[in-house]
């Protein structure tokens, strides 16, 4: 197939650092590049989406195989340590590969999962389907994340990353209540099926819209732990964690919160979390609009604010106008995360390695899920729902004082 050529001032090449000044006076980008970015923020939704999808679904799905909630719940944790797995090892295994070929080829492996995921006959075979499912999502996370910095000049490089990771903050409050929705109305292989469907989709928008993405340097696992020792990107990476990890000791439990803090009906919890979803797109372009003056600023600005939401939620959560009113405040701040540390990354890495660089970031974000959940079980087992909401205000805040203390470390 003919790929696209470049339009004049946007370079293909490797990533540059966001907010650098472009080597050649800019031109406007080609629709064709912006809808090739909403393609790859489609693609992000439809990872994100796979991965997270069980989350709505394990009741009919312990039943169909006779396996505890418990259990069936490992259908979330085993992708998420597989992507934090892939991430940083696939750009070392292919090395010169055409990254648009690879990003094609990682979509249709997860619509291969998803359809095994239809057709299994057990939970054996079903946990390898999301076996294949996290190997998909860590590389493509890993890869996409650098898309839009070789798409666009750089004066449009924040509009077009939020417009990538768009796709996966809406995945993040979205595709759990949009799957639960489709299991209830027909069943939880219909919901599968229904993923896997659109990543063909995406891979067919791909094709036509996505030029040629050709490798710079090959990525090597010197290049990776060289980025770890980069006190920039590592501060980076850490603030990731933090952030991710803490949102999602809490958001896990969302649900049980509302209706046992805020007295909301069950019958309720699926809508309002849509709103959360659109608060949370929101958030992302409200990031993406800002984050490159002033990075450190933003992601202390969201640590602030998710501490402050969380730990309110015990005091003022408890009636259904305020519970509304602060699930909204937190998919704002929320919304903000993954374009703001990205862009930090981006901005912390040499231009040569910022593949390396989002690889490891995508690592720990998929990392900082499983163990945020995990976590956050255990307090709940332990302390109760009240208890999981403060200690992720008080990791957002842990958050704050190391992005302040790490002030020079993000370029």
């Amino acid at each position: 197939m003919t790929t696209v050529e470049p339009a004049p001032g946007i370079d293909t090449g490797p990533a540059p650092t966001p907010g650098s000044a472009p080597s050649t006076p800019s031109a406007a980008v080609p629709l064709r590049r912006w809808l090739a970015l909403a393609a790859v923020a489609v693609g992000t939704f439809a990872m994100v989406t796979a991965e997270q999808l069980p989350m709505g679904l394990l009741t009919p799905i312990g039943g169909a195989f006779d396996v505890s909630e418990g259990t069936a719940g490992l259908m979330v944790t085993v992708p998420g340590l597989v992507a934090s797995a892939a991430a940083p090892l696939l750009p070392v295994l292919i090395r010169r590969a055409d990254r648009r070929a690879v990003l094609i080829a990682l979509l249709g492996l997860m619509a291969a999962a998803n359809l095994l995921s239809v057709l299994a006959p057990n939970f054996g075979v079903l946990l390898a389907s999301r076996f294949l499912v996290g190997i998909s999502i860590g590389g493509f996370w890993a890869l996409a994340a650098g898309i839009a910095v070789r798409m666009v000049p750089a004066e449009f490089v924040g509009r077009a990353t939020a417009i990538t990771f768009g796709g996966a903050t809406a995945a993040n409050v979205l595709g759990v209540p949009a799957g639960t929705l489709i299991g209830e109305f027909s069943s939880w292989r219909t919901a599968f099926a229904t993923v896997g469907g659109l990543g063909l989709l995406v891979v067919l928008a791909l094709l036509v819209l996505l030029p040629s993405l050709p490798a710079g340097d090959p990525v090597r696992l010197r290049t990776l732990a060289e980025q770890f020792r980069n006190r920039a990107v590592r501060a980076g990476v850490l603030t990731t964690f933090l952030l991710v990890g803490g949102h999602f000791a809490a958001f896990t439990f969302v649900s049980p919160v509302l209706q046992d803090v805020s007295g909301i009906s069950q019958g309720m919890v699926g809508p309002l979390l849509l709103v959360f979803g659109a608060a949370g797109i929101l958030g992302n372009f409200l990031a993406g609009a800002v984050v490159g003056r002033d990075v450190r600023r933003v992601v202390m600005a969201i640590g602030l604010l998710l501490a402050g939401i969380l730990a309110l939620f015990p005091l003022i959560g408890t009636s259904v106008a305020g519970g509304v009113t602060l699930l909204v405040g937190w998919g704002l701040a929320f919304g903000g995360v993954p374009v703001s540390v990205q862009t930090w990354i981006l901005q912390s890495a040499p231009r040569e390695a910022a593949e390396a660089a989002t690889a490891l970031n995508t690592s720990v974000f998929n990392l900082a899920i499983a163990l945020g959940a995990f976590f956050g079980g255990l307090v709940v087992n332990a302390a109760g729902l009240t208890a999981t909401l403060w200690v992720g205000a008080a990791v957002g805040l842990v958050t704050a004082l190391t992005v302040w203390r790490t002030r020079g470390a993000s370029g």
